[in-house]
């Protein structure tokens, strides 16, 4: 196998004649590179790349985001899911203003202390946009590690992780440019050396690859075991009065915290119309269903119904907002709720 110094030369050599044109990589700082490594968490680059340079254009810098209004923060982020990331953003901005005169630290000791930000996104700012030579270690970085070792052990174990971080030291360490070294084994993971079948004739590390020597590489890490998903249902009912629409705000916990749906039952089985109807706490005149679909999270499993309700004349609703089309575009809804009031539409 090459050594540590021959294997970073290869991949910064690689990722600089083969990154993506991604906005993030246009200009470089703390703050960009913050923001974009927490919207990149369990979301697909070209989601990011849809929603990164409005967000940047609104908040430029912390202060701008310290000062915003939650709500809208999270209508920024609408898309991007797990919206606690923007809520960590946020108190990130806030902590960042409050302790650090409004400047995005580069010291990872000083990013760790930050919302939401661990010893992966706070290498990743470090290295990346101040050049410190500390390692990274996501799951593309991980699985081109454990191949070019031959580590076949499950790559959630405790040891396999600290193998991980302890191989990407020794590359950083070797390398000539931490934030080419670590783009490049993260783009690496995420164009070449990807899960099942990867593409080792364009691996600029596959001549010292002990994966490959072997044969294995398509097996190497073993997948993860899949999570078991709980299965819940959501009897959303959609109820419009003179041009508005009714809404509601989720409580501060679980799921689409703080965001805003149509009213909505949740049970564990489902439930025919006239229950939902009774449990919606709105008297209703009368109520129809639309239509069934599924929305999958990493933990659950959401099989949402959709109904239309109507409320006689002169009989207040009792909860939640009016919103005209306006107002709709402001507030922060999941993609479930976005998917809900398309099958009210057709």
């Amino acid at each position: 196998m090459a050594s540590p110094g021959q294997q970073s030369q290869r991949i910064e050599a690689w990722f600089l004649e083969n990154r993506r044109t991604l906005p993030w990589r246009t200009r470089r700082s703390a703050w960009r590179s913050l923001v974009s490594e927490l919207m990149l968490q369990q979301t697909q680059v070209a989601r990011v790349v849809e929603k990164f340079i409005p967000f940047m254009e609104r908040f430029p810098d912390p202060a701008s985001l310290a000062a915003a209004d939650e709500q809208e923060v999270l209508a920024m982020w609408q898309g991007l899911g797990y919206y606690r990331r923007a809520r960590n953003l946020k108190r990130s901005a806030e902590y960042i203003v409050q302790h650090f005169g409004g400047r995005t630290p580069l010291d990872v000791d000083d990013l760790l202390q930050l919302p939401g930000v661990g010893r992966y996104t706070a290498g990743a700012v470090a290295s990346i946009a101040g050049r410190r030579r500390v390692p990274i270690v996501d799951g593309n970085v991980q699985r081109v590690l454990a191949r070019l070792h031959a580590d076949d052990a499950d790559p959630s174990s405790r040891d396999a992780i600290d193998r991980a971080w302890q191989r990407a030291g020794a590359l950083v360490e070797a390398c000539d440019r931490p934030d080419h070294l670590n783009e490049g084994l993260m783009e690496l993971g995420a164009l070449v050396c990807t899960p099942g079948v990867p593409d080792c004739g364009t691996c600029p590390v596959a001549s010292g690859c002990s994966a490959k020597r072997s044969g294995r590489q398509g097996r190497i890490p073993p997948p993860k075991r899949a999570a078991i998903k709980i299965e819940v249902h959501h009897h959303a009912v959609v109820i419009k009065r003179k041009g508005r629409l009714l809404m509601e705000q989720r409580g501060d916990d679980g799921i689409w915290a703080g965001l805003w749906q149509v009213p909505t039952v949740e049970s564990k089985r489902k439930l025919v119309p006239s229950q939902v109807q009774r449990r919606c706490g709105i008297e209703l005149a009368g109520i129809d269903r639309l239509g069934s679909f599924t929305h999958v999270l990493s933990h659950r499993r959401i099989h949402v119904h959709v109904f239309r309700g109507s409320i006689a004349a002169g009989v207040r609703a009792g909860v939640g907002t009016w919103c005209t089309s306006s107002q709709m575009e402001r507030l922060p809804v999941s993609n479930a709720v976005v998917r809900i009031l398309e099958v009210a539409r057709t």
